[in-house]
Parts: structure tokens; sequence; C-alpha cells
């Protein structure tokens, strides 16, 4: 998840201060991610740096302003154009398994039923926060709920066929 660049699109919206960015964050994750107000600065100050981000002064509270620069929408485009690389060996239970087999460790089939009660929980914190999103009118975050349950449901068969494999 980049920081960096879910600001810029908030900030693509209109100008806003630091907490404002991390309220709408919190907001646009519908608060499945809590981000760290230092975080938010510390971003802040790199974009200010990287001259992504400028800021035209202060509001009538006085908290400094932030506003998305043409170099600042140019870099969120090319980011949004993207394709995200996916590396699923780096997946940590992908690496136990992996080590588990080189070491040849006698209890996989714990590991592995262990793994998928994780996931199962997953499935069933999901399923009940799509429910609840019922009357929602965030029809992308029902979509992105959707793309995680798929990939937990394929991650069980995964987890049923290696333990099949694995008798």
């Amino acid at each position: 998840m980049s920081v960096k660049h879910s600001l810029l699109a908030l900030l693509y919206e209109k100008p806003r201060h630091g907490y404002e960015l991390k309220t709408g964050f919190e907001e646009m994750v519908q608060g499945m991610w809590p981000l760290n107000a230092g975080q938010v600065y510390t971003t802040l100050d790199r974009l200010e740096r990287d001259r992504l981000v400028e800021t035209p002064g202060h509001d009538k509270k006085d908290r400094k302003l932030y506003t998305i620069t043409d170099a600042g929408k140019e870099e969120l485009w090319d980011w949004l154009e993207q394709p995200v690389g996916r590396s699923l060996f780096k997946d940590e239970f992908y690496f136990k398994f992996l080590c588990a087999n080189h070491v040849s460790y006698e209890n996989k089939q714990v590991m592995i039923r262990n793994q998928k009660e994780t996931i199962i929980k997953d499935i069933l914190h999901l399923t009940h926060l799509k429910k609840q999103m019922t009357s929602s009118h965030n029809v992308t975050m029902k979509m992105l709920i959707e793309g995680a349950l798929l990939h937990l449901e394929a991650d069980v068969k995964w987890l049923d066929m290696i333990a099949e494999m694995n008798n």
C-alpha cells in the first residue's frame, strides 16, 4: 500500500491539512488500515521536498494546507497506470512451508491447519463486514472485499491441496 499515493489522491480532490489527510485516508479504507499521524507528516515532508505537493498557506485555524502540484498529479497518474507486481514467494506462509520441507518438519499438517483456521477467520470477518456494508454507498470497497474473499478462498483451496499431498 502506498501512503504517498493515497495522500496525493486525497489532495487531488482539494487542499487539505495533515489531520484531514489522516481522516480522509481512514475513511477511504473504511477504517481497515489505521494511519499513524507521524507517518502522514513524514510523507508530506517528503512529498514537499520532491515538489509533488506545495503549501499555499494556512487555513482559518492556522493549520498548514497542502495542495498537489502538476508534478504530483503526473506522479499519481503514472502510479495508477503501472501494474502491481506480486511476488508470491515472499508470502510468509509460502516461505514457512518451504523451510518446513527443507528441515523435514514433521508437523506440517498442524502448520497447514493453523494457517487454514486463520484464513477462515479472515473470511468470516470480511463476510461480516460485507454484510454491514449492504447499506453503504461505497461500491469500490465492496468490490475490494469481494476480491479479498476470492483470494482467501483460493488460499484455502491451496492449503487443502498441500495438506492432501503431505499426508
